[in-house]
């Protein structure tokens, strides 16, 4: 599981420095980088799809760990999945925006066109309808900072838990050496309170013997 789980975290970090090539591309070549970076994206998801099955294989004291590990792989994808699908929808709307704009300039006009107007409330309306794309974006990015650091504090809250069982295992185990030397000195406190009783009996029954 560990050759496999090093192998998707390098894809992960591969794919995120891919991420940075969409800002950069040309019209002509964008495509051919969005392509091959969800190429890369579905070949992680096959990837999980296995380590979700070989963690479930680890021993107990493992099986937690590696689950989280792979929790967070996912999450990761997810997140740049959703990164490439935003940038998708916002290259779509820049350009049918820019063909609309082109479509505008290339228009001619007649003095006797009843159609000379422009579209001035489509305009707003597609305007605002970017700006509640982009909170929209902004929102799911919050979302997944959020829930990123939650599965951080579980992490640490998970590696206290740890901690602090084996510390009680440790307990158990000094208790259990004390209960038991306990035990032996109190066997050996009854040998002797039973020695001693004889030995008083006796010196009674002697003194008793010789002085009457």
């Amino acid at each position: 599981m560990e050759g496999l789980y090093q192998q998707t975290n390098k894809q992960v970090h591969e794919v995120q420095s891919h991420m940075g090539r969409l800002e950069t591309s040309d019209k002509e070549s964008v495509h051919l980088v969005e392509n091959e970076i969800q190429a890369r994206i579905d070949n992680i998801f096959s990837n999980l799809e296995r380590l979700e099955i070989l963690s479930s294989k680890e021993p107990p004291n493992k099986r937690q760990n590696a689950k989280l590990r792979v929790d967070q792989l996912k999450y990761d994808v997810q997140h740049l999945q959703t990164a490439l699908r935003n940038f998708q929808h916002r290259r779509f709307l820049r350009e049918q925006q820019e063909r609309q704009r082109e479509e505008l300039l290339a228009r001619t006009f007649t003095a006797n066109d009843s159609d000379t107007t422009i579209p001035i409330d489509e305009t707003l309306q597609y305007n605002e309808s970017l700006q509640s794309a982009h909170r929209g974006m902004d929102e799911l990015i919050g979302s997944g900072t959020s829930i990123l650091q939650g599965l951080r504090d579980q992490r640490v809250t998970l590696k206290g838990t740890h901690k602090k069982i084996l510390d009680v295992a440790n307990m158990l185990g000094l208790s259990n050496t004390v209960m038991r030397l306990i035990e032996k000195r109190a066997f050996q406190d009854r040998f002797l309170m039973l020695g001693g009783m004889a030995v008083t009996c006796v010196i009674m029954f002697l003194v008793v013997q010789y002085l009457t």
